[in-house]
C-alpha cells in the first residue's frame, strides 16, 4: 500500500491504476450494442429449435392447416413424446446405443488426439513436419468418398450391425490432432517437460502427469465437439448399422412413413434427442468456459 501512494505521489493519482487497465483491459463493462449483438445471435440460435418444439406440440392436422401452427407451444407435446417413445424405432435401445458411441468416442478422441498432438507439439523425429501436413490435409477427404471401403473392411471383420464399426473409425479425428498440436506447442513449455525428465519420468509418464493437465482446457472443448458430432452423426451409421441396431438418429428416421409424415412425431423425436445435448452443454458449459479462461491466462 506504502509504494502504491508513493507512486501516485511521485507519477500522478492515475499511475497506480494504469498496470491493472494493462492487464484487464479497458475495464468498462459491456454496452448495449454488445448485448444486443449476443441478444440478435441468441434468437438466431433458438429459432430452429423453438420452431421444432412448436411442431412437436401441435398434431398432424395443425400442420397441415398452417406451416407454422402457434407462436407458443402446444398441449400435444407429451402426448407426441409418449407416441415416439413407444413407436416401433427401438427407442431405448437406440438412445443406449448413442450413449455408448458418443462417450467411447469422445474419450478416445481427447486420448489420441492428445497424444498425437503431444508427439507433434514437443517432440523431435524425422518426417514430423511433412506427417502433420498429411494428417491435416485429410480432413480435404469428404466422408462419403471412404464409406464404401471402408463398408468393404467393416464386412470382412464382421462387424456390420455392430456398434465397434462406428466406434473404431473414429477412436481419432485430423481435426482433433491438428486442434491439440497448435494448443499444445504454445501451453505446455519444454521447461516443464525436461523437468519431468530430469525427475525420472518416462515418456509416457511424462505424457500423463504433464501434458494431458496442460491440454485440459482444449481437450474439453474437444471432448464437447466430438460427443456432439457422434451423436447427431447419421450417414455412416445408417450405412453399417441399418434398423437392426440402431443410434438415435438412424431410429428416429424410421418414423418417416412411406406416403405419409407426420413431422408432428418426428419434431418430437428432434427434441427428444436435443435433450441430451441441451442436458450436457448446461453441465459442462461453465466448466468449460472457465477452463477455457483459465488456460488463456496460463498461455
Amino acid at each position: 500500500m506504502a509504494s502504491v501512494a508513493m507512486t501516485a505521489q511521485i507519477a500522478g493519482a492515475g499511475t497506480p491504476r494504469a498496470p491493472a487497465r494493462r492487464r484487464g483491459g479497458t475495464g468498462r463493462a459491456p454496452g448495449w450494442r454488445t448485448y444486443l449483438v449476443l441478444g440478435g445471435v441468441l434468437v438466431v440460435s433458438i429459432a430452429p429449435l423453438y420452431y421444432a418444439l412448436l411442431l412437436a406440440s401441435s398434431t398432424a392436422a395443425d400442420i397441415a392447416q398452417s406451416p407454422v401452427p402457434s407462436l407458443i407451444p402446444g398441449p400435444h407435446l407429451f402426448e407426441n413424446i409418449g407416441k415416439v417413445v413407444t413407436a416401433d424405432i427401438k427407442f431405448w435401445p437406440a438412445l443406449w446405443n448413442s450413449t455408448i458411441v458418443a462417450v467411447l468416442t469422445s474419450l478416445s478422441v481427447v486420448f489420441f488426439s492428445t497424444l498425437s498432438g503431444y508427439s507433434f507439439a514437443k517432440l523431435r523425429f524425422r518426417g514430423r513436419g511433412p506427417l502433420l501436413v498429411f494428417v491435416i490435409a485429410t480432413m480435404a477427404v469428404p466422408t462419403q468418398l471412404g464409406i464404401v471401403p471402408l463398408f468393404i473392411v467393416m464386412s470382412e471383420l464382421g462387424w456390420t450391425g455392430k456398434l465397434q464399426a462406428v466406434i473404431v473409425p473414429g477412436m481419432v479425428t485430423a481435426f482433433g490432432v491438428f486442434w491439440m498440436t497448435q494448443y499444445l506447442r504454445g501451453a505446455l513449455p519444454f521447461e516443464l517437460i525436461e523437468a519431468a525428465r530430469v525427475d525420472g519420468c518416462s515418456m509416457l509418464s511424462t505424457f500423463w502427469h504433464v501434458a494431458l493437465p496442460a491440454a485440459r482446457p482444449a481437450a474439453a472443448m474437444l471432448a464437447l465437439f466430438t460427443f456432439v458430432g457422434s451423436w447427431t452423426n447419421f450417414f455412416w451409421p445408417f450405412v453399417v448399422l441399418g434398423s437392426s441396431n440402431p443410434t438415435l438418429p438412424v431410429a428416429l428416421q424410421m418414423l418417416q412413413a412411406s406416403y405419409f409424415k407426420d413431422y408432428s412425431l418426428i419434431m418430437a423425436g428432434v427434441v427428444v434427442s436435443t435433450i441430451p445435448l441441451i442436458l450436457v452443454f448446461a453441465v459442462a458449459g461453465r466448466h468449460l468456459v472457465q477452463g477455457i479462461m483459465q488456460g488463456a491466462v496460463k498461455g
